[in-house]
């Protein structure tokens, strides 16, 4: 069975907060997400993005503070323009709707994490795993093939 790879790019305050408490609550998610920590989801740049689908990712998740608690002011409205734009960008590269899920997890959220992690990763099994032209599955992740194009 496909077992997807889910990139998460996490708010520090809140929603690694909320996947912490998760995790020291005992709460059982699925385990294909890997949780990178930025100091605000505003921080995160479709290069980012880009950067995880190229190397594997089936998924890529981005949490954030929910709108009006930002602890950098209104960080996570610009996250949501960003990302609002960014999932057209990526319906024009042939990426599927749902591969891109941008959430709001507070601190205190941490069940809230777990069902969004195993709705996500069963919405991306659902899917399929993600095939791009240039990703090789080695260590690279495609980066030899644009060397040797250059």
């Amino acid at each position: 069975m496909f077992e997807p790879k889910i990139i998460c790019f996490v708010c520090k305050w809140c929603t690694y907060a909320g996947a912490d408490l998760a995790g020291t609550s005992r709460l059982t998610y699925s385990p294909n997400g890997v949780n990178i920590r930025f100091m605000c989801s505003s921080r995160l740049d479709p290069e980012h993005i880009l950067w995880a689908f190229d190397r594997g990712a089936d998924g890529v998740f981005v949490g954030g503070c929910h709108p009006g608690d930002c602890h950098y002011q209104d960080g996570n409205y610009k996250t949501l323009r960003r990302i609002e734009l960014f999932q057209r960008v990526l319906k024009q590269f042939g990426l599927e709707d749902g591969r891109l899920r941008l959430e709001w997890i507070s601190a205190a959220e941490g069940k809230r994490f777990a069902e969004l992690m195993n709705e996500f990763a069963q919405q991306i099994r659902a899917l399929g795993p993600l095939k791009l032209g240039s990703r090789k599955g080695g260590q690279d992740g495609g980066s030899a093939k644009r060397e040797k194009e250059d």
